[in-house]
C-alpha cells in the first residue's frame, strides 16, 4: 500500500497534467471556435434571406457575406462610427447582441445587414428577447419598403425541444412571417404572433403561434416590438 504522501504527490502531478493539457487544448483551439462561431453567425443572417444558406458551404458564405454592406446604429437611429483601440472601423458583424443587452438601452448599439438579392436591397435586423426557459433571438429581412419580410431566421438558448424550440426548426413557422409586414402603420402595431385560432387572416401583421409555446411565442411578439425602434427610427431618416 502506497504512503499518504504517496498519493499526495501522485494527485498533485496527474492533476497539474491535466491541467497543462486543458490549457493547451482551450488556447490552441480558440482560433478554431472563435472563426466557426462567426461562421455560424454569418450563415444565420444570411439564412434570413435565403433558407439555402443553411446548407451552404463555408466558402460560399463567407464569399456572398463579403459582399454584404455593415452599419452600426445608435439608440435613436444613426449610423456610427466606433473604432476599436486599434483604430479600425468596428463592423456590425463585430456586435456582441449579448453584451449589448446588458447596456442601458440608450448605450445599445445595433447591427444593421444590407444584401442586394435578386436586385433587390433587403435590410436585415436584429433582435433579441425571453422565452420560456432563456434568452430567444432572430434576424428578419426586409424588402425596401421597411416593412415587408422577405425571411426569417430564430434561435435560442434552451427551450424545450418540441415546443418553443420550434421558432427555430418549424420551417412552416417561420414561411408564415414571408410577405407580412413587421410594421402596421395604420395602427402603429409591430406583427404579433398569435395563439391558437386567434390569428386575423385579414391582416398582414399576424402569424399563427406554436401549439405549446405560447410563452416562447410571446417572446418573439414581444421582441419584435421592443427590438426594432432603433432601426426604425433609422429607415425615417431614409
Amino acid at each position: 500500500m502506497h504512503s499518504n504522501k504517496y498519493v499526495f504527490l501522485y494527485t498533485l502531478v496527474l492533476t497539474t497534467v491535466v491541467a497543462v493539457v486543458l490549457a493547451f487544448l482551450a488556447t490552441s483551439l480558440k482560433p478554431l471556435h472563435v472563426k466557426n462561431e462567426a461562421l455560424s453567425k454569418k450563415k444565420d443572417i444570411l439564412s434570413a434571406v435565403d433558407a439555402k444558406f443553411a446548407d451552404a458551404d463555408d466558402d460560399e458564405i463567407e464569399n456572398t457575406f463579403s459582399k454584404v454592406k455593415q452599419f452600426v446604429l445608435d439608440a435613436e437611429g444613426n449610423i456610427l462610427k466606433n473604432k476599436n483601440s486599434v483604430g479600425k472601423e468596428i463592423q456590425a458583424e463585430d456586435l456582441d447582441m449579448k453584451k449589448e443587452e446588458k447596456k442601458a438601452e440608450a448605450d445599445r448599439s445595433y447591427p444593421l445587414y444590407v444584401y442586394n438579392h435578386n436586385g433587390q436591397d433587403l435590410y436585415i435586423v436584429s433582435a433579441r428577447g425571453n422565452g420560456l426557459w432563456d434568452k430567444i433571438w432572430g434576424s428578419f429581412a426586409l424588402k425596401d419598403d421597411f416593412r415587408t419580410i422577405a425571411g426569417v431566421t430564430f434561435d435560442h438558448a434552451g427551450e424545450t425541444p418540441g415546443l418553443g424550440a420550434e421558432i427555430k426548426d418549424n420551417t412552416d413557422f417561420k414561411k408564415q412571417f414571408i410577405g407580412d409586414k413587421i410594421y402596421n402603420d395604420a395602427n402603429g402595431e409591430y406583427l404579433v404572433v398569435k395563439k391558437g385560432g386567434q390569428r386575423d387572416f385579414n391582416k398582414d401583421y399576424e402569424v399563427d403561434a406554436i401549439s405549446g409555446a405560447t410563452v416562447t411565442c410571446d417572446g418573439v411578439t414581444d421582441m419584435i416590438a421592443s427590438g426594432m425602434t432603433p432601426y426604425f427610427a433609422y429607415f425615417k431618416k431614409k
